[in-house]
C-alpha cells in the first residue's frame, strides 16, 4: 500500500514539473523579438533629356473677315438676289432696296439744276447777291450728295469674296435695324488661343501651328501665326496670338471646336517613367519617391508635359536620380527597403 502511495506521488510531481517547463518555454516564445520585413521595390535611374516644349490649346474658328449687309436708312427691300450658302464675289449685287425715295430726289435735283442755271445768269449780271447764289449752290450740292448716298443703298454690294452665313429678311420686308445679310471670309479662316506669359518672347509671327478638329476627325491642317497681341492679360497671365489657316478647300468652317499644338522649340529636363508619380490623396500635388542607400525619401514634383509613357519634371529631382517604380503602395517617407534585382 505504502509503495502504490509513492508511485502516485512521483507521478504527481512528474507531472508539476513538467507543466512549470511548458510555461517557461512559452514565456521565453512569447518575448522573442520579430524581425520586420522591409518593402520590395522596383528602381529606375532618370536622368535630363532635350524636350520639345510643345503645349496644347483649344478655341473656335473664326471666319477671316465678317460683314453685315444693310443699308444706312430705313426702306422697305424690294429685291434679294442672294440665299444662305451662296458663294459671292467682291462688288456683287446682293440685294436692292426700294428705289421710290430715289425717284423723289431725282425730281427734285432736276428742278434745283434749273433754278441755279437760273441765279447763276441773274448772278452774272448782277441780279442777285452773292449770298443767294451760294446758297443755291450749297442747296444743290447737298440734294446730290444725299441721291449719291441713296444711290448707294439702294443697291448694296458685297465688299469682300466670301460666303452667305445669314439671310434675315424676305424680298418686300421693310428693314428694320437687323442686318439684311451676313457674308463671310472663310478663305483663310482664324483661330485665337491664349499662351502663356511665359512664352511671350519666344512666339514670332510666321510660326506654325498643328490644328485639329472634332469635326475632322484623321485630319490634320497647319496654321501660322499672323498675329501676336502686345499686351498680357493681368488676371490670366496670358496673351492672345492670332492663328491664320489657308483653308483653300473650305473644310474649316467657322463655328467647329478646334485645337492647336504649338512647337516653342527644346529645353532639357529630368524625365521620369509615369509609374513613379504618385498623386497625394484629396490634392492636385504629385510626388516620387527617391531612393538612397536603402532608404526612400517622399519628394513633391512639378509635371510638365506627357511624354507617352513617361513625364517631363519641371523640378523636384536632379539629374542620374533613383526613383521607386513599383512598390509606392506599402512605403512611407523615410522607410528602409529592399530593392529588386
Amino acid at each position: 500500500m505504502k509503495k502504490n502511495v509513492f508511485s502516485l506521488a512521483a507521478v504527481a510531481m512528474t507531472a508539476m514539473l513538467a507543466a512549470c517547463g511548458g510555461k517557461g518555454d512559452a514565456a521565453q516564445t512569447a518575448t522573442a523579438p520579430v524581425e520586420e520585413v522591409k518593402p520590395l521595390v522596383k528602381v529606375a535611374q532618370v536622368y535630363v533629356r532635350p524636350v520639345d516644349q510643345v503645349r496644347d490649346y483649344v478655341g473656335t474658328v473664326q471666319a477671316e473677315v465678317k460683314n453685315n449687309i444693310a443699308p444706312q436708312s430705313p426702306g422697305r427691300i424690294a429685291e434679294i438676289f442672294v440665299e444662305v450658302g451662296d458663294h459671292v464675289r467682291k462688288g456683287q449685287k446682293l440685294v436692292k432696296m426700294d428705289a421710290a425715295s430715289l425717284q423723289q430726289l431725282t425730281l427734285q435735283i432736276e428742278n434745283q439744276k434749273v433754278e441755279f442755271a437760273r441765279i447763276k445768269e441773274l448772278y452774272a449780271v448782277g441780279a442777285v447777291s452773292k449770298a443767294e447764289f451760294d446758297n443755291m449752290k450749297m442747296s444743290l450740292e447737298v440734294a446730290e450728295t444725299q441721291y449719291k448716298n441713296i444711290m448707294e443703298n439702294t443697291t448694296l454690294l458685297s465688299p469682300i469674296d466670301g460666303i452667305v452665313t445669314a439671310r434675315n429678311y424676305d424680298n418686300g420686308d421693310l428693314y428694320a435695324g437687323a442686318a439684311i445679310l451676313t457674308v463671310e471670309q472663310i478663305k483663310p479662316v482664324k483661330l485665337m488661343v491664349n499662351v502663356s506669359e511665359n512664352y511671350y518672347s519666344r512666339v514670332k509671327k510666321g510660326d506654325k501651328a498643328t490644328i485639329t478638329l472634332d469635326a475632322l476627325p484623321g485630319e490634320t491642317f497647319t496654321a501660322t501665326v499672323s498675329l501676336k497681341y502686345p499686351t498680357i492679360n493681368a488676371s490670366t497671365h496670358t496673351f492672345p496670338v492670332e492663328l491664320t489657316l489657308a483653308n483653300k478647300d473650305e473644310k474649316v468652317r467657322p463655328g467647329m471646336f478646334a485645337r492647336a499644338q504649338i512647337n516653342f522649340g527644346t529645353e532639357n529636363h529630368v524625365v521620369v517613367p509615369d509609374v513613379a508619380v504618385v498623386k497625394q490623396p484629396g490634392s492636385g500635388e504629385r510626388f516620387v519617391y527617391l531612393y538612397d542607400n536603402g532608404k526612400v525619401n517622399y519628394v513633391k514634383v512639378e509635371l510638365g508635359q506627357r511624354l507617352d509613357d513617361a513625364y517631363e519634371l519641371l523640378g523636384g529631382v536632379a539629374d542620374g536620380a533613383t526613383v521607386v517604380v513599383a512598390g509606392q503602395g506599402r512605403l512611407a517617407d523615410g522607410a528602409e527597403v529592399r530593392v529588386e534585382k
